[in-house]
């Protein structure tokens, strides 16, 4: 479980995030959305811990982010949004590599990244250097060393952006079993379709505030808009977009 209460970041004179308070639940997925400029990629960042915050607090698992970030970063598996790779490592190499800093050795790690290279179908990459992959076998790589340590809880930003229509299924049945297994899913995405079909909860950000939060049925309900997109351009303040 992620919980976030008062979040804020500034850069300069500007707030990227003002005062942003939100749960991501365990057994959800939680879909944190919002138009470009909006804040949802930098409370990520720092949920991840890659910035730090000018206010607010994080914890994962109760763990407190600032009182102790190693604690809270073992907790969760990240996907960023940029997904950079080491360009002289095979696929299989970077999993194992990123399974040995998180403290994974011998048969349990040879398992595990077996495990990944079937369920996210690296096989024709898994020997390859990453010099060269496309955007989504780069996406690939990267999301299998966000999961090589089996982590409860998940951040993705954007997870399926470039990748094909078969790993696209792919990865969103993955994120259909960690839900069923319990975990905690929290994902940027900006294709509204993945997001009715996959959120249990919805999080708008816009002007890095949250503008609303609830089931897609809930803010369905509060705009009167039966199209999720259309409710979502209703409640981020977007202008009404022309059929």
């Amino acid at each position: 479980m992620i919980s976030v209460e008062g979040l804020s970041k500034r850069f300069g004179e500007v707030t990227a995030v003002d005062g942003v308070t939100f749960e991501a639940r365990d057994g959800e997925v939680t879909g944190l959305l919002g138009p470009n400029g909006a804040g949802k990629t930098t409370t990520l960042r720092m949920l991840y811990g890659l910035m730090r915050p000018d206010g607010g607090r994080i914890a994962v698992d109760a763990v407190d982010a600032a009182a102790d970030p190693a604690g809270a970063r073992a907790r969760m598996g990240v996907l960023p949004d940029a997904h950079g790779l080491y360009q002289r490592l095979t696929a299989r190499e970077h999993l194992r590599y990123f399974g040995r800093l998180r403290g994974l050795a011998g048969a349990d790690l040879d398992r595990r990244v077996d495990e990944l290279v079937e369920l996210l179908d690296m096989g024709a990459i898994a020997g390859r250097r990453a010099q060269g992959f496309s955007h989504g076998e780069r996406t690939k790589v990267s999301l299998g060393r966000a999961l090589v340590h089996d982590p409860r809880t998940v951040l993705m930003d954007e997870p399926t952006n470039g990748l094909d229509v078969g790993s696209t299924r792919a990865v969103r049945g993955l994120i259909r079993r960690m839900r069923e297994e319990g975990r905690c899913v929290l994902f940027s995405s900006h294709i509204m379709q993945e997001v009715a079909a996959l959120c249990d909860r919805i999080v708008i950000l816009a002007e890095g505030r949250v503008a609303a939060e609830g089931t897609p049925d809930e803010l369905r309900a509060r705009t009167g808009h039966a199209n999720l997109e259309d409710a979502f351009v209703a409640l981020s303040g977007l202008d009404e977009v022309e059929p």
